[in-house]
């Protein structure tokens, strides 16, 4: 995989939208993140230079099962361990399965929105604010 097909992958959902939230961060590695947003909410994150991992939310019933199966899954970095995942590119997890993973990120933070939030990205309308 690679980070324009990822990216692509990423902004197909409905509602999504991207930034890079950390330009004025000491780290290097932190300012080349680039953040996937549905409204206001993380679903996904990646560096775009070194593209090397992705980290996401999972449910935590699962995310003790996928690390257990997949050596390149990991505690989530500088996230809540509990509720993120990454998830090492080009290893042990195919493809299909890393995008599939990023599915259910995706509807994780869907249905931790209000109804209302849910009905306004249901209806397309939705629009974004840059901060």
């Amino acid at each position: 995989m690679n980070i324009e097909d990822f990216r692509e992958y990423c902004l197909s959902f409905e509602g999504v939208h991207e930034k890079m939230p950390f330009p004025n961060v000491a780290d290097r590695y932190s300012r080349d993140v680039l953040c996937f947003y549905v409204l206001d909410k993380w679903f996904c994150f990646v560096n775009i230079e070194i593209f090397d991992f992705c980290c996401i939310k999972c449910n935590p019933e699962e995310s003790g099962e996928l690390q257990s199966r997949y050596v390149s899954i990991k505690p989530g970095w500088h996230m809540n361990k509990k509720y993120w995942i990454s998830v090492y590119f080009n290893q042990d997890v195919p493809d299909t399965q890393i995008k599939e993973l990023v599915r259910k990120s995706y509807e994780i933070v869907v249905k931790s929105l209000t109804k209302k939030e849910q009905e306004m990205l249901q209806s397309g309308d939705v629009t974004f604010q840059d901060e």
